[in-house]
């Protein structure tokens, strides 16, 4: 999200939103807005659909109203701007009115790329990105959330509140903000994350498949009966395995000294994830993951309908993979 610091930083000015990321892209609209309102209380605020927009609507859009001068004018879903409004568009953008902050947000992909290439070589336009994380970024959002709220916290508390919460943005942001209300002036630690949120059925999960890929059956068989007890679906107990087989497979795979950064990346995991993995990867030989690959498919398999007794089958899944696991 950008930093807008004054009202002359979106008045007079267009700030294009692009990207796929719907929440991060929000949270600029929003800013746009907050930034307006507190230059000018009676600021008057309006948005519309680029599909509905003609020279016409811009016009009475972005022209002042009897209470104010001062506009904030959101368009929507930019990418579907009709053909014959561009030129004018493209026209007001290259010379905006110095009372009005003009938002366009286009949602990403390729329809309206070359309209968006024009307006990126405009002085006034100002883009900011919204693009998808990819799975190493979320700790690193947690984090900032955090940051916003004036609050502190543990690194690997980011990574067990990721873990815990999954990767909605929404859902993190929401997570980071009620902690940061529940302990006001702490340090958020690990301890405080798995408070709230430690008992989230995906969490418990990954507690299994961590314990099984290690080589520690009784220590996951106490983890999936607490989580089978706890009403998480065998179906999310599978797809941790999966997830952790695929991990090992990519890691095992991957090219020899890579950076910590660059080799989360190539496994497609965050780099806290990256070092349990690397931790476990060592008692595993590509036949044994082949087979661990196996065992997981067929366990997948039969709690999705070919098996009547979930908890049975993946108490062997978990006796399955912890065997397959070569003794240090």
């Amino acid at each position: 999200m950008a930093a807008f610091l004054s009202h002359t930083d979106v008045l007079g000015h267009v700030t294009l939103v692009t990207g796929k990321e719907e929440f991060l892209g929000e949270r600029t609209v929003a800013a746009v807005r907050s930034v307006v309102r507190a230059h000018d209380a009676e600021s008057e605020q309006s948005e519309t659909n680029a599909s509905d927009l003609t020279l016409a609507t811009f016009g009475e859009l972005a022209a002042p109203s009897l209470f104010s001068s001062i506009r904030c004018v959101v368009v929507r879903s930019f990418e579907n701007l009709p053909e014959e409004s561009v030129e004018g568009l493209l026209a007001y953008a290259g010379d905006p009115s110095e009372d009005v902050a003009l938002v366009l947000v286009h949602g990403g992909g390729a329809k309206g790329s070359g309209v968006l290439a024009k307006l990126r070589k405009l002085a006034a336009v100002t883009e900011v990105k919204s693009v998808e994380l990819k799975a190493s970024d979320y700790a690193g959002f947690a984090a900032g959330e955090f940051r916003i709220c004036g609050a502190t916290v543990d690194r690997d508390a980011t990574h067990v509140l990721v873990q815990a919460v999954g990767q909605d943005l929404r859902s993190l942001s929401a997570a980071a903000h009620q902690l940061v209300h529940d302990f006001p002036g702490e340090t958020i630690t690990v301890d405080r994350v798995k408070q709230y949120f430690g008992g989230r059925a995906e969490a418990k999960s990954f507690a299994v498949a961590d314990a099984a890929f290690s080589g520690e059956p009784r220590a996951a068989l106490e983890e999936l009966r607490w989580a089978l007890d706890s009403g998480t679906p065998p179906v999310l107990v599978t797809s941790a395995f999966a997830g952790s087989a695929r991990g090992l497979a990519r890691l095992k795979g991957a090219p020899a000294r890579m950076r910590e950064a660059d080799l989360a990346r190539e496994v497609g995991v965050p780099p806290w994830k990256l070092r349990t993995l690397g931790g476990q990867a060592r008692g595993w030989s590509e036949p044994g993951l082949a087979n661990a690959i196996r065992a997981v498919a067929r366990a997948d398999a039969d709690i999705k309908g070919a098996a009547s007794d979930a908890p049975y089958t993946l108490e062997r899944l978990v006796l399955t993979i912890a065997g397959l696991r070569e003794p240090r």
